[in-house]
């Protein structure tokens, strides 16, 4: 499985929209599998804690303690997330290298995500769990 920014933010913000489902599926599936992220999540996780949005310690000890790995973003996952992006003008950048790392490993069969858009990309691989407030 692997987690999008969206759903890291919302398990670490008590106070986030998304805080009680991000808590609930990570909760609910950390016994059972490999959290994973794209090394994407980490530096747009990482910048909210620098920019005072999140103590950084406390972030720095989730991907410690609780993320088995931080997947790198590589030439044909940049491939792939242009050809998404190019699919879905809406999606983000950042999102598209999310959903490209999800496919282009193959033990991730599960995307969390806050972004709605994430479930519009055709012919996408990779089971999709949209968090709801």
């Amino acid at each position: 499985m692997i987690l999008d920014s969206d759903a890291v933010i919302a398990f670490l913000d008590r106070g986030d929209a998304l805080h009680a489902s991000a808590d609930g599926i990570v909760r609910k599936l950390l016994p059972m599998r490999r959290l994973v992220v794209s090394v994407v999540t980490y530096a747009e996780v990482l910048t909210g804690a620098k920019r005072g949005h999140h103590d950084e310690d406390h972030v720095r000890a989730f991907f410690r303690d609780l993320i088995s790995t931080v997947l790198p973003v590589d030439l044909s996952i940049g491939d792939r997330a242009a050809e998404i992006r190019a699919e879905v003008s809406a999606l983000r950048m950042p999102d598209a290298l999310i959903l490209a790392t999800a496919e282009t490993v193959p033990d991730i069969d599960l995307v969390v995500t806050g972004d709605a858009r994430a479930i519009k990309v055709p012919n996408f691989t990779r089971r999709v769990e949209l968090l709801r407030p």
